[in-house]
């Protein structure tokens, strides 16, 4: 089952209304993703996370070393990936390439044995997921903290059971905004906030205490994920969970941010912290430090069915007869690259995902609309 191609393709579309966060504004959706071809015509389709042109190049980079190997040898694969961008990419947006290629070839994979990739890691543990939505982003409103509240309640009626919303343009804003969405969804809702590293300790102290009495499900990125001693700090002056890891890459950067003591809430992506493989060692150091672990997903449905596949696979650790829920990340911004290029083989219902059991990803590709959005 040797690789006969892969493929790169960049995929655009503009927003009809811009949003924006702590750190840049969107004004439209680019995305990278990979099409990974077998010899006996098996289709696998990846993708990554990151700047889409320069995801793009570091897929065409790696394609020509492991074009002719076995799709089946996913370890194998990964290993010459990785070994030939190790002198100068041991973090970053290579190894967001090596990811996506690494996703592709678990896809090929699970549908060349007919199996889901669940089954491929090593076993589904749980049929059902809790999907949290992601949204509240910020945008031009007359009244921003009003608008997020009336969007947080909206998703609470789509059956919704936690909501994650931004953080990060000031202390008080900050504190307007939570207030108004905890109010507008009520105490039966789990709320979490992400600041995407906007703030210092002394603020992410500051901000931290005062929404502690908004019941908070956790704190993400509170603060640079280069300081790894001031993710430290705050968790022992918050009651918050303080969650991270989106910026980590490999085991090797997540054992940095574990045994510094850092987070309650383990964050890899999967489209850019080493793929399927490397994802499935960060899960086992995660165990032994005891840790939880709630994948970032910002992308397509084909990244967040790995997620979904990665989830229902984790280990409940300690373990009880009665689990306790998983989340996953289910991103809710306007995105019609996710929305109509790539279709799920799952849907949300009454604040549930039922896993997919079909091979591979289970996702399928709408190539007509992946020509109308390439570049």
């Amino acid at each position: 089952m040797k690789i006969k191609s892969i493929e790169a393709f960049v995929l655009k579309d503009t927003l009809e209304k811009p949003f924006y966060f702590s750190q840049w504004s969107y004004s439209e959706r680019k995305i990278c993703l990979v099409k990974l071809t077998t010899e006996d015509g098996i289709v696998g389709w990846g993708e990554g996370y990151g700047p889409a042109d320069v995801l793009a190049a570091g897929v065409k980079f790696l394609a020509s070393f492991v074009e002719g190997m076995n799709v089946l040898e996913n370890e194998t694969i990964w290993d010459v990936m990785y070994r030939r961008t190790l002198d100068y990419a041991r973090r970053g947006i290579l190894v967001a390439s090596i990811s996506a290629i690494d996703m592709a070839v678990w896809d090929a994979k699970g549908k060349i044995l007919n199996v889901p990739v669940h089954q491929l890691l090593g076993g589904k543990k749980r049929d059902i997921i809790t999907p949290y939505a992601t949204g509240l982003y910020f945008r031009e409103e007359t009244d921003l903290p009003k608008a997020l509240a009336e969007e947080a309640l909206e998703y609470k009626e789509l059956g919704y059971r936690a909501v994650k919303m931004k953080v990060g343009m000031t202390i008080e804003k900050d504190i307007e905004m939570v207030r108004e969405v905890r109010k507008s969804i009520g105490e039966d809702m789990e709320l979490m906030v992400d600041s995407n590293h906007a703030y210092n300790l002394r603020e992410a102290i500051i901000l931290s205490r005062a929404i502690e009495e908004y019941n908070i499900g956790w704190f993400e990125e509170p603060v640079s994920p280069e300081m790894y001693d001031h993710y430290a700090e705050l968790r022992s002056a918050t009651s918050i969970p303080i969650a991270g890891g989106e910026c980590e890459y490999l085991r090797y950067g997540f054992h940095q941010l574990l045994k510094s003591n850092t987070v309650d809430i383990v964050q890899p992506d999967i489209a850019s912290c080493g793929g399927l493989t490397e994802v499935k060692k960060i899960s086992a150091l995660t165990s032994t430090y005891g840790k939880e672990i709630v994948p970032h997903s910002w992308g397509t449905y084909i990244a967040i069915s790995a997620a979904m596949h990665f989830i229902s696979n984790l280990e409940n650790i300690p373990g009880r007869m009665f689990n306790n829920q998983f989340f996953m990340e289910h991103d809710r911004t306007a995105n019609e690259l996710r929305d109509t290029v790539t279709v799920p083989d799952f849907e949300v219902k009454n604040g549930e995902l039922v896993v997919s059991d079909k091979p591979g990803l289970g996702v399928e590709i709408n190539e007509d609309a992946l020509k109308k959005f390439c570049l």
